[in-house]
């Protein structure tokens, strides 16, 4: 399980530290891709099979479809350097306007990283409203 946030930076190659502790949750076998509201997601690979997995199930609609081509186009596999930093390709770099602040949080199977305006963006426009969602989720429990 992933928790916590971290703050980092991206360097002008597309490099970012990932924090040491999670390094060893996420393996060395990871894959990065395109995420949702405008971040990144990083699996385990073992998760991403479970994900890949899942989506095979679903029925082959023109939602999957396209879901899948955005999801799948964007997603690399990625190694650490020594430092621990891992490599971002430009495309994805761009779709989360990342820049030289990032934040890397955990989310329970994966990790995510934000450019430091949208986490902030994130926070400011949901953290008001956490009761109520809580309340909405966990209503049937």
């Amino acid at each position: 399980m992933f928790m916590g946030q971290y703050n980092h930076t991206i360097d002008s190659k597309g490099r970012i530290i990932i924090p040491s502790k999670v390094r060893d949750n996420l393996g060395d076998d990871f894959i990065v891709t395109r995420g949702l509201d405008g971040c990144l997601f990083i699996y385990p690979k073992n998760e991403w099979d479970n994900i890949i997995n899942k989506y095979k199930e679903l029925p082959d609609t023109k939602n999957r479809r396209h879901f899948m081509r955005i999801f799948l186009s964007g997603a690399v596999n990625c190694e650490y350097d020594k430092q621990g930093r891992i490599n971002i390709p430009v495309s994805l770099i761009q779709y989360a306007d990342l820049k030289k602040e990032c934040i890397i949080i955990g989310v329970d199977e994966r990790l995510e990283i934000w450019s430091k305006e949208r986490w902030v963006e994130f926070i400011d426009t949901n953290e008001a409203n956490l009761s109520d969602i809580a309340d909405e989720l966990f209503a049937s429990i």
